[in-house]
């Protein structure tokens, strides 16, 4: 007897898992919402999201005219982050161009700097910055400073030679931006598609009106769970797989890691936004209302997961809450799996949080949707 209900149980399972699949895939836009804008969002954002500075205009106000500062000026136009040099008369221009926004920063080169470098002292140049654009604004005079510094130890090799500073950049030699910023994109799109499946899965029930068969029907609590769980796991993990696929093979982004691990990491990590779609799923009375709820949740979660602010910038209450996120987590694993070969110490350390998550969030699901069937 024992044997022939879990054989119902498992039969029942298997039907609802194939009719959660065939729903998604012959729904032409549930087709379009998961699989296309993953894929085209991570070949767009990983070339538009990007904090390295391009193509920016620069002033120069020269008003020495020597030999450093033609130099300097010499090395700025052969710079590959500036598009174009505007020289400029007077300080009232240099003004101009910068409330215009016209340029991002703009040198101010006194008299004395060429007599100042051949004298041997220390020679210095006004920059002044478009602080409406303050990040780009920053990471342009880091560059400008390093074209500066190189002008300064061709005037006085004896000063560079003494310079106590060596930089080495480990993992990532080149700071080729595309090979941090990929592997977190693999994670968000798939944080966000997994998200998206499971959020509309009640809700697209309830609004078709298939909703109340299950009412009626035999199938417990955690069997819809189980039913509702199962696609978006499966074809979340799928995307992300994906995705990270097309970060080694499209982007060349080397992968030095445990592929193993990193697909434990990316299943549980998968099971754990679930739990979360599962509940907004449950309380949202239409799709339209499980996507804004998704939106409403995700956003926030991208924000404060580290993606593109460290999490140890952030207050120490929203510290503490960006360890609920699991994305928080499966970022330090994912893109240490492609960078650093993160050890298994490190990635069983963010781990055990993941399935915390995961085991919360699925457990509030049944709660959520126990509340709904009643």
């Amino acid at each position: 007897m024992s044997n022939a209900s879990s054989s119902f149980v498992f039969t029942r399972l298997r039907a609802q898992f194939i009719k959660e699949v065939l729903s998604i895939l012959r729904d032409p836009r549930s087709r379009l919402v998961v699989f296309v804008p993953p894929l085209a969002q991570l070949l767009i954002f990983a070339f538009a999201a990007t904090l390295e500075v391009r193509n920016v205009d620069i002033a120069v106000h020269d008003q020495d005219a020597g030999r450093w500062s033609h130099e300097l000026v010499t090395r700025l136009d052969r710079a590959e982050f500036i598009n174009r040099i505007h020289h400029v008369a007077d300080n009232r221009q240099l003004q101009g161009l910068i409330d215009q926004g016209k340029v991002i920063a703009a040198l101010d080169i006194p008299v004395d700097f060429s007599r100042a470098i051949a004298a041997g002292d220390s020679a210095r140049v006004q920059v002044l910055v478009d602080g409406r654009r303050s990040n780009s604004g920053q990471i342009s005079v880091g560059y400008l400073s390093a074209i500066a510094a190189e002008v300064g130890a061709e005037a006085n090799p004896q000063a560079a030679l003494a310079a106590p500073v060596v930089v080495r950049n480990w993992f990532n030699s080149n700071l080729t931006y595309r090979w941090f910023i990929v592997p977190g994109l693999s994670g968000i799109l798939a944080f966000f598609s997994a998200l998206l499946i499971t959020s509309l899965s009640i809700a697209r029930e309830r609004e078709l009106g298939t909703f109340d068969q299950l009412l009626v029907s035999p199938t417990s609590t955690p069997e819809i769970i189980i039913s509702k769980s199962l696609p978006a796991l499966a074809i979340g993990t799928v995307l992300g797989l994906m995705m990270i696929a097309a970060g080694i093979v499209l982007f060349q982004i080397p992968f030095s890691g445990s592929f193993g691990l990193l697909l434990i990491s990316l299943v549980l990590f998968i099971l754990s936004v679930v739990g979360i779609g599962l509940m907004i799923s449950a309380i949202s009375a239409t799709q339209q209302q499980a996507i804004l709820g998704a939106f409403a949740i995700g956003v926030p979660a991208v924000l404060m997961s580290g993606f593109a602010t460290p999490v140890e910038n952030m207050p120490t209450l929203l510290q503490w809450l960006a360890q609920a996120i699991p994305l928080t987590h499966f970022l330090i694993i994912v893109q240490g799996s492609f960078l650093k070969a993160l050890p298994l110490s490190d990635i069983l350390a963010s781990l055990w949080p993941l399935a915390i998550i995961a085991l919360a969030t699925l457990t509030m699901a049944i709660v959520f949707v126990r509340g709904r069937l009643q």
